[in-house]
Protein backbone atom coordinates (compact mmCIF):
# COMPACT_ATOMS: atom_id res chain seq x y z
CA UNK A 1 0.00 0.00 0.00
CA UNK A 2 3.19 2.32 0.70
CA UNK A 3 3.95 2.04 -2.88
CA UNK A 4 0.56 2.28 -4.50
CA UNK A 5 0.25 5.23 -2.61
CA UNK A 6 3.57 6.99 -3.32
CA UNK A 7 2.78 6.46 -7.34
CA UNK A 8 -0.09 7.72 -6.51
CA UNK A 9 0.86 10.84 -5.13
CA UNK A 10 3.48 11.01 -8.10
CA UNK A 11 1.27 11.17 -10.84
CA UNK A 12 1.52 7.33 -11.79
CA UNK A 13 -2.40 6.70 -10.39
CA UNK A 14 -4.65 5.04 -9.81
CA UNK A 15 -2.58 2.32 -9.01
CA UNK A 16 -4.21 -0.83 -8.97
CA UNK A 17 -3.13 -3.48 -6.06
CA UNK A 18 -4.66 -6.30 -4.91
CA UNK A 19 -6.94 -4.70 -2.41
CA UNK A 20 -8.82 -3.38 -5.78
CA UNK A 21 -9.14 -7.19 -6.65
CA UNK A 22 -10.45 -8.53 -3.49
CA UNK A 23 -14.06 -7.31 -3.99
CA UNK A 24 -14.41 -8.04 -7.16
CA UNK A 25 -14.83 -11.13 -8.29
CA UNK A 26 -15.14 -10.80 -11.78
CA UNK A 27 -11.17 -9.37 -11.10
CA UNK A 28 -10.26 -12.31 -9.29
CA UNK A 29 -12.18 -14.49 -11.98
CA UNK A 30 -9.71 -12.53 -14.46
CA UNK A 31 -6.53 -13.27 -13.11
CA UNK A 32 -7.48 -17.00 -12.30
CA UNK A 33 -8.68 -17.10 -15.92
CA UNK A 34 -4.84 -15.61 -17.36
CA UNK A 35 -3.22 -17.96 -14.38
CA UNK A 36 -4.80 -21.27 -16.26
CA UNK A 37 -3.37 -19.76 -19.66
CA UNK A 38 -6.60 -18.44 -21.02
CA UNK A 39 -6.00 -15.55 -23.35
CA UNK A 40 -6.91 -12.48 -21.58
CA UNK A 41 -7.38 -8.68 -22.59
CA UNK A 42 -4.64 -7.25 -20.14
CA UNK A 43 -5.63 -3.58 -21.90
CA UNK A 44 -8.97 -4.09 -21.43
CA UNK A 45 -8.47 -4.94 -17.81
CA UNK A 46 -6.09 -2.65 -16.32
CA UNK A 47 -7.84 0.88 -18.28
CA UNK A 48 -7.75 3.48 -16.53
CA UNK A 49 -4.84 2.17 -14.16
CA UNK A 50 -1.76 3.99 -14.83
CA UNK A 51 -0.03 1.66 -12.66
CA UNK A 52 0.18 -1.92 -10.68
CA UNK A 53 1.24 -3.46 -7.97
CA UNK A 54 0.85 -6.23 -5.80
CA UNK A 55 -0.59 -9.63 -6.08
CA UNK A 56 -2.02 -11.40 -8.56
CA UNK A 57 -0.33 -8.34 -11.19
CA UNK A 58 2.95 -8.97 -9.67
CA UNK A 59 2.90 -12.82 -10.99
CA UNK A 60 2.14 -11.57 -13.80
CA UNK A 61 4.90 -9.16 -14.77
CA UNK A 62 6.25 -11.25 -18.12
CA UNK A 63 2.93 -10.93 -20.01
CA UNK A 64 2.14 -7.15 -18.83
CA UNK A 65 6.04 -6.77 -19.81
CA UNK A 66 5.06 -7.76 -23.27
CA UNK A 67 2.14 -6.24 -23.20
CA UNK A 68 3.19 -2.59 -22.33
CA UNK A 69 6.56 -2.76 -24.01
CA UNK A 70 7.44 0.97 -22.55
CA UNK A 71 6.54 -0.37 -18.94
CA UNK A 72 9.11 0.35 -16.49
CA UNK A 73 9.56 -2.39 -13.49
CA UNK A 74 9.50 -1.67 -10.02
CA UNK A 75 10.99 -4.60 -7.80
CA UNK A 76 10.31 -4.20 -4.18
CA UNK A 77 12.42 -6.14 -2.21
CA UNK A 78 12.81 -6.66 1.57
CA UNK A 79 15.01 -8.23 4.23
CA UNK A 80 13.64 -12.09 2.91
CA UNK A 81 13.36 -12.86 6.76
CA UNK A 82 11.60 -9.62 7.69
CA UNK A 83 9.40 -10.70 4.19
CA UNK A 84 8.81 -13.79 5.77
CA UNK A 85 7.64 -12.87 9.07
CA UNK A 86 5.40 -10.26 7.63
CA UNK A 87 3.76 -12.70 5.15
CA UNK A 88 3.51 -15.38 8.08
CA UNK A 89 2.13 -13.12 10.43
CA UNK A 90 -0.45 -11.16 7.85
CA UNK A 91 -1.45 -13.20 4.24
CA UNK A 92 -1.03 -16.35 6.25
CA UNK A 93 -2.63 -15.70 9.39
CA UNK A 94 -5.88 -14.87 8.04
CA UNK A 95 -6.50 -18.23 5.70
CA UNK A 96 -8.41 -19.74 8.55
CA UNK A 97 -10.97 -16.89 7.83
CA UNK A 98 -11.29 -17.42 4.17
CA UNK A 99 -14.48 -19.53 4.59
CA UNK A 100 -16.44 -16.87 6.89
CA UNK A 101 -15.47 -13.67 5.49
CA UNK A 102 -14.22 -14.30 1.70
CA UNK A 103 -16.04 -15.66 -1.05
CA UNK A 104 -14.11 -19.37 -2.84
CA UNK A 105 -12.76 -17.31 -5.33
CA UNK A 106 -10.84 -15.06 -2.55
CA UNK A 107 -9.28 -18.81 -1.36
CA UNK A 108 -8.56 -19.97 -4.83
CA UNK A 109 -7.00 -16.67 -6.01
CA UNK A 110 -4.64 -16.95 -3.03
CA UNK A 111 -4.21 -20.76 -2.78
CA UNK A 112 -3.21 -21.21 -6.86
CA UNK A 113 -1.72 -18.27 -7.96
CA UNK A 114 0.38 -17.28 -4.33
CA UNK A 115 0.96 -20.38 -2.23
CA UNK A 116 0.97 -22.73 -4.50
CA UNK A 117 2.26 -21.06 -7.86
CA UNK A 118 4.39 -18.23 -6.89
CA UNK A 119 4.87 -19.49 -3.36
CA UNK A 120 5.54 -23.54 -4.84
CA UNK A 121 3.12 -25.22 -2.09
CA UNK A 122 6.12 -24.64 0.58
CA UNK A 123 4.92 -22.00 2.73
CA UNK A 124 5.23 -24.04 5.83
CA UNK A 125 8.65 -24.79 5.36
CA UNK A 126 10.14 -20.98 5.97
CA UNK A 127 13.44 -22.04 4.67
CA UNK A 128 12.67 -22.88 1.21
CA UNK A 129 9.82 -20.71 0.96
CA UNK A 130 12.64 -17.70 1.41
CA UNK A 131 14.79 -19.31 -1.06
CA UNK A 132 11.71 -19.16 -3.71
CA UNK A 133 11.64 -15.52 -2.65
CA UNK A 134 15.01 -15.05 -3.35
CA UNK A 135 15.17 -16.83 -6.53
CA UNK A 136 11.91 -14.94 -7.73
CA UNK A 137 14.21 -11.34 -6.97
CA UNK A 138 17.12 -13.10 -9.04
CA UNK A 139 14.71 -14.48 -11.95
CA UNK A 140 13.15 -10.99 -12.24
CA UNK A 141 17.04 -9.12 -12.38
CA UNK A 142 17.44 -11.67 -15.30
CA UNK A 143 14.16 -11.07 -17.32
CA UNK A 144 13.59 -6.96 -16.85
CA UNK A 145 16.48 -5.13 -19.32
CA UNK A 146 18.13 -3.14 -16.29
CA UNK A 147 17.45 0.04 -18.27
CA UNK A 148 13.70 -0.39 -17.02
CA UNK A 149 14.25 -2.05 -13.72
CA UNK A 150 14.56 -0.77 -10.52
CA UNK A 151 15.19 -2.95 -7.52
CA UNK A 152 14.10 -0.54 -4.65
CA UNK A 153 13.11 -0.84 -0.92
CA UNK A 154 11.04 0.94 0.51
CA UNK A 155 12.94 2.29 3.29
CA UNK A 156 15.08 4.02 0.63
CA UNK A 157 12.31 7.24 0.12
CA UNK A 158 11.30 9.53 -2.65
CA UNK A 159 14.96 9.77 -3.89
CA UNK A 160 15.57 6.64 -5.92
CA UNK A 161 11.92 6.09 -7.07
CA UNK A 162 11.93 9.42 -8.32
CA UNK A 163 14.94 9.23 -10.37
CA UNK A 164 14.01 6.26 -11.84
CA UNK A 165 10.75 7.61 -13.06
CA UNK A 166 11.98 10.40 -13.77
CA UNK A 167 9.71 12.72 -11.76
CA UNK A 168 10.55 15.12 -9.07
CA UNK A 169 11.32 14.47 -5.21
CA UNK A 170 7.63 15.50 -2.86
CA UNK A 171 8.51 17.84 0.20
CA UNK A 172 6.18 15.45 2.30
CA UNK A 173 7.72 12.60 3.84
CA UNK A 174 7.14 9.05 2.32
CA UNK A 175 3.81 6.98 3.14
CA UNK A 176 4.30 4.06 4.98
CA UNK A 177 0.73 2.65 5.25
CA UNK A 178 -0.15 -1.26 5.51
CA UNK A 179 2.60 -2.07 9.02
CA UNK A 180 1.99 -5.22 10.15
CA UNK A 181 0.32 -4.05 13.24
CA UNK A 182 -2.70 -2.50 12.09
CA UNK A 183 -3.19 -5.63 9.58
Amino acid sequence: MSIKSALEQLGMGPCYHMKIALPRFYHLNFFMRAWRGEKVNWKRFFRGYQSVVDWPSCSFYKELMLEYPEAKILLNVRDPEKWYDSMHETIWAIQPAFPFWFPPVVKKIHDEIIWKGNLQGAFEDREKTIGVYIEWIEEVKRTVPEEKLLVYEVKEGWKPLCDFLGVPVPIKPFPHINERKNF
